[in-house]
């Protein structure tokens, strides 16, 4: 199913650079804020900050439409540590603190936009679509609270705004919001993840 869904998108993006009025290629590169939810509660996690770096390919279609793709080294982790719970009773074994789990992939959003020109030196975008997330690094970690696997694909939804300047800058804002668990501790029963991020991105396009 996954096999047919990356068909279909490399099928549309063909399509509309057949169709494109303008097609630009660029470098585009940023911070990671990424925020591990955890299916149990007596988990929680903190923010950590990761980044991204890869090329990007910028699509102009008529009415103001377009699109964008990009191929992008991602790396992002989190602090996973116990909360204090009713479940827990005192004298129990606890799990102890500071787990940190690193993730490293190369993620390929593929986004709609809408642009709104505000002059000929700047204008405004929203976008939103699909992301496609292969880890390229371990994929099996050992912490003290199991072993946790993550997924050999995942996909995730961006939701983006942003600023174009000059005609060659972008400066944008992007949730990306997991569709689906990330991964799982495979040692402890219902424990999944969902790695969601707030991103901060700056793109150069030639």
């Amino acid at each position: 199913m996954k096999r047919i869904i990356t068909l279909l998108v490399l099928a549309v993006a063909m399509t509309m650079t057949v169709q494109a009025q303008g097609i630009k290629f660029g470098v585009k590169g940023g911070l990671n804020i990424t925020k591990m939810s955890i299916s149990k509660d007596v988990f929680d996690s903190k923010n950590k900050a990761g980044f991204f770096v890869g090329p990007t390919l910028k699509l102009s279609l008529p009415m103001g439409f377009g699109a964008d793709i990009a191929a992008l080294y991602d790396e992002r982790s989190a602090d996973v540590e116990l909360e204090t719970s009713s479940t827990v009773l005192p004298g129990e074994n606890q799990f102890p603190t500071n787990e940190t789990i690193k993730q490293k992939s190369i993620q390929v959003p593929v986004n709609l936009r809408y642009n709104i020109g505000l002059s000929s030196v700047a204008g405004i975008y929203l976008a939103v679509g699909p992301q496609f997330g292969f880890p390229v690094a371990d994929k099996v970690f050992k912490t003290e609270f199991g072993e946790y696997r993550l997924k050999d694909a995942n996909l995730s939804v961006n939701f983006g705004a942003g600023v174009t300047l000059m005609g060659h800058l972008e400066v944008g804002f992007t949730y990306n919001l997991a569709a689906g668990k990330s991964g799982e501790f495979t040692s402890i029963k219902d424990i999944d993840t969902h790695n969601n991020a707030w991103q901060i991105s700056a793109a150069y396009f030639f």
